[in-house]
């Protein structure tokens, strides 16, 4: 490889502007392609939650289980750019195969809008995202190592920015993308039925891949490229094989010790590949501790939203869907990664103290372990104002009165009376077994007994009308609405049935005396339309406005008779709005974000300082494989504890974060920084003195015989 100094430009070498804008082009392919896929496997393929949500995560933590792969190929076979030249071309075909896989009339045959063979679209998706999951993986490890490598000796500070830098790139690139690609989706688009532009939202994604591809080719003439040496990794994993079988051998007393396990690996392999796994497996060593730091991370996409569903949005002016609160971890970052670099970290500095990297990675831990306690304490806040559903064995009962006398319902222990269009306020909660009996009657009329299977574990309304007549309805809401929309149903009390139409969805026929289930919408005031009856006379207006929805509310409209025959609508509150301002987790947010840019940026540098040169991707592997793992056990806590109370998860991990924190700072102050280049150049003039020794023995029998 040729040593030519690169072009600079202040300071950095040029290379660096197109591996950081590469970085960028990728994120944002990568990122604008995750944010729609969970929506794409529930809308447009079909599947239930919990069925994109496994594969959702099996996705992404085969994302991070690839640059195995990766660093493998590059270290040991096709060198680092060629790697990532080579799998940037697998990812940008995965792209383009799963916005192909979302093209409606591929098989929508009989062009009703809806793909009349699924298999195709769902088998064309699954290869799609295996090749974006090794396109994606695979060259991970090696841009950052790459760029790393374009650094001369004596530029560490200039190398430390740039990780900065590199951190900065993938974050610009998520965050923009999580805010266009939704926007892209929204558009209609198809030839013959018009629907969600699923093709162009994944096709912009695969367009700005090529063009990461391509910027990263054009720079290929500036770029320092190391050769690759060998099957690094086989190596690595036969030494330390050895090492382990050899001292198995020698365990009896007689042999004298070796100072580290793995000399005794010396009578097979050279010094040089001892103490270079040396360095690895004391960094892998410190690696073991880190998954549970991604695992709480990686919550800020699902417990963090979900928690979000129970806030309201309205914050000041912006009203804020719950999903959108996570560009917030993105935008500080992009505020928060200069701040740290340009006037924390020096202002530390000139106190005195030394920061080294593992105490900034001890602190990361520590800030999101108090994030935690943060989300908890919102939580507990959240829970204060929810409202109480039934348990197990329980049932709750609201009665509605729509007639036009008073009625009065008998319940075991109590009697409620109600005018004519009332309700009890609150839901009675009753424990199935002392539910005996329930009796209602209207003034001077014998007393009905209400024969009805309750559901365990539902709410349900009784509606009464005079004379004696009663309904019982099931409501089907035993939590709050989701994403925080607004639960809306209907209740007729007319003679005959009704269409409503309300924001674009059709309440079909809701029959006399009886409810619709509930339908759900977004916040904002909406308009709804009732579909005249033989009953109503023609001058009535059907056009109503509901009251202004806001977040995770449910409310009963009542469809009632006015004098003159026309229908009126009366409003009852079923869930109260959410009350807790989604500006609470705002914190929570400030501290996980602090924790990451002190935790993963150095993480990412460190790896890379301490690695010896033949094995900067295996090292970035090692790290990219911390969050895998995080990712796994989040998969495991939240299968397998089931908490009655989310303030109790939280504060688990919380604790589990802190006893972690604990460990890996004992850990840390045993650690030793090296400087790999300067071990490698010591080993290389030992090199060259016994190959200059090796040539003087070996001139003169050479030269006798040629005579």
């Amino acid at each position: 490889m040729g040593m030519s100094r690169s072009q600079g430009c202040f300071g950095y070498p040029l290379s660096i502007f197109f591996i950081v804008v590469n970085e960028f082009c990728e994120r944002f392919s990568y990122y604008g392609m995750r944010a729609l896929l969970i929506l794409y496997f529930r809308r447009f393929i079909g599947w239930d939650d919990n069925l994109s949500t496994a594969i959702y995560h099996t996705f992404v933590a085969l994302c991070y289980l690839t640059p195995i792969l990766g660093a493998l190929i590059a270290d040991s076979w096709l060198g680092k750019f060629k790697t990532i030249v080579s799998l940037s071309i697998v990812y940008t075909i995965g792209q383009a195969v799963i916005s192909v896989s979302s093209i409606n009339d591929l098989t929508d045959f009989d062009h009703d809008g809806i793909p009349d063979n699924l298999p195709t679209h769902v088998a064309l998706s699954m290869i799609g995202l295996a090749l974006i999951a090794l396109g994606t993986g695979g060259i991970k490890p090696c841009v950052s190592a790459f760029g790393g490598d374009q650094f001369e000796e004596g530029q560490e500070k200039q190398r430390n920015r740039f990780f900065s830098i590199f951190y900065l790139a993938i974050n610009a690139g998520s965050l923009l993308s999580t805010i266009i690609t939704p926007m892209l989706r929204v558009q209609q688009c198809g030839i013959h039925s018009k629907q969600a532009c699923y093709p162009l939202a994944f096709g912009v994604p695969a367009a700005l891949m090529a063009i990461a591809l391509i910027v990263f080719v054009i720079g290929s003439g500036m770029y320092k490229k190391f050769q690759p040496q060998g099957n690094v990794m086989a190596k690595v994993v036969k030494c330390i094989g050895f090492a382990l079988k050899n001292r198995f051998k020698h365990r009896s007393k007689e042999f004298p010790k070796r100072e580290h396990w793995l000399d005794w690996a010396k009578e097979k392999y050279d010094e040089r590949l001892i103490s270079q796994i040396k360095m690895v497996t004391r960094v892998m060593f410190l690696y073991i501790p880190l998954p549970m730091f991604w695992a709480l991370f990686d919550q800020q996409g699902s417990r963090w939203t979900l928690q979000a569903t129970a806030m309201s949005g309205k914050i000041g002016l912006l009203e804020i869907q719950p999903d959108q609160m996570q560009t917030v971890n993105a935008i500080l970052i992009v505020i928060m990664v200069p701040i740290v670099d340009a006037v924390i970290y020096p202002l530390i500095a000139k106190c005195g103290f030394n920061f080294t990297s593992l105490k900034k990675m001890t602190v990361g831990m520590f800030l999101a372990s108090m994030a935690f306690v943060v989300a908890a304490i919102v939580q507990v806040e959240i829970d204060k104002t929810l409202p109480v559903f039934p348990k197990q064995n329980e049932v709750q009962i609201k009665v509605l009165n729509i007639g036009n006398d008073n009625m009065t319902v008998y319940f075991p222990g109590s009697a409620v009376t109600l005018d004519q269009m009332s309700q009890t306020n609150e839901f009675m909660t009753f424990d199935v077994d002392k539910l005996t009996s329930i009796n209602i009657s209207s003034t001077g009329l014998p007393i009905i007994p209400v024969t009805h299977k309750f559901e365990q574990g539902h709410r349900h309304t009784l509606l009464v009308w005079a004379p004696n007549n009663y309904r019982v309805v099931k409501d089907g809401l035993n939590q709050k609405p989701e994403k925080g929309e607004n639960g809306i149903r209907f209740i007729n009390s007319f003679d005959d049935s009704f269409n409503i139409t309300m924001d674009g969805k059709v309440y079909v026929n809701v029959t006399s005396h009886n409810a619709s289930e509930y339908q759900f919408f977004p916040l904002g005031v909406k308009s709804l339309t009732l579909s005249p009856t033989q009953q109503t006379p023609p001058q009535c207006k059907n056009d109503f406005q509901s009251s202004n929805l806001e977040f995770g509310s449910a409310y009963t409209y009542v469809i009632r008779r006015k004098s003159d025959g026309c229908a009126e609508l009366h409003m009852f509150e079923d869930i109260a709005p959410n009350t807790v301002n989604m500006a609470l987790q705002i914190p929570q947010y400030f501290l996980i974000t602090c924790g990451e840019v002190v935790f993963s940026v150095t993480g990412l540098e460190f790896s890379y300082s301490q690695a010896p040169s033949n094995m900067k991707s295996v090292l970035q592997a090692g790290w990219l494989l911390t969050v895998a793992v995080g990712n796994i056990i989040v998969l495991i806590v939240a299968g397998a504890g089931q908490f009655s109370e989310q303030w109790a998860e939280y504060i688990l991990f919380a604790a589990l974060l802190l006893v972690v924190c604990v460990i890996f700072a004992i850990m840390a102050r045993f650690y030793t920084y090296i400087n790999p280049a300067e071990i490698e150049a010591q080993f290389d003039d030992d090199d060259k003195k016994k190959s200059l020794e090796n040539i003087y023995s070996t001139v003169t029998p050479v030269s006798q015989t040629q005579m």
